[in-house]
Formats: structure tokens, C-alpha cells, sequence
């Protein structure tokens, strides 16, 4: 049995707002121990609750995030109902028909659904 997660439209505004908030300049910043030599703290963090769902999202910090020089696009949204924490990973879509749309990996399927492509 697959656990309970949030909707896609959910994750989607949650990447929608963690993005505006960004681009404002109103999020803490926080420094990564990864990918990080000099300490500084530039990774904006958003902790929110919606729907009952607590979500923390963040760009993603990963090694393949910066060879391809997408860590101001992989947004990491973790999310937990009490039940244990879980996460995916949101990004622009650059093939075929989601091209352009944020998208949510693994669940693209989903995203054609609710983008009604």
C-alpha cells in the first residue's frame, strides 16, 4: 500500500510560494555542510503547514544539481502528516508535452492530469 501524500496541485503551490518568497528576498538563508567550502549561507529554507501537511522545501543541493546548474531550480519539498517524513523533488520540465511547467518527478503522469494536457 502506497503511503498518503500530498495532492500535486498541494506541491505545486507549495513550489509556487517557496519560489515567490525567493525571488522577495524573504526567506532565512541557511549555510549547506555539502557543496559549501567557505560556509556561506545561501540556501533559502521555507517551513510551512498547509492542509494539514508540514512541508520544508529548499533548492536542491545535490552534486548533480550543481553540474548541471540547476540548484536555483530543484526544489526539495519535504513533507510529513506525523506519519514519518518523506520528500520529492520539483523542476521545469524541458521535453515533451510538460515542457516549460514545473513538474514533479515520479509523478508526471499526475502533472499531465492536472496541467489537462
Amino acid at each position: 500500500m502506497a503511503s498518503e501524500r500530498p495532492t500535486v496541485g498541494l506541491i505545486l503551490n507549495v513550489d509556487a510560494e517557496y519560489r515567490r518568497q525567493v525571488a522577495a528576498g524573504r526567506l532565512k538563508k541557511i549555510a549547506p555542510k555539502k557543496f559549501n567550502p567557505d560556509g556561506n549561507a545561501w540556501l533559502p529554507i521555507l517551513s510551512t503547514q498547509q492542509e494539514r501537511w508540514k512541508f520544508t522545501v529548499l533548492f536542491s543541493n545535490t552534486a548533480r544539481a550543481h553540474e548541471l546548474d540547476k540548484t536555483n531550480d530543484w526544489v526539495v519539498v519535504y513533507y510529513n502528516r506525523g506519519s514519518g517524513e518523506e520528500q520529492c523533488t520539483v523542476v521545469t520540465e524541458h521535453n515533451g508535452p510538460l515542457a516549460g511547467v514545473r513538474v514533479i518527478r515520479g509523478r508526471e503522469r499526475e502533472c499531465v492530469e492536472y496541467y489537462n494536457f
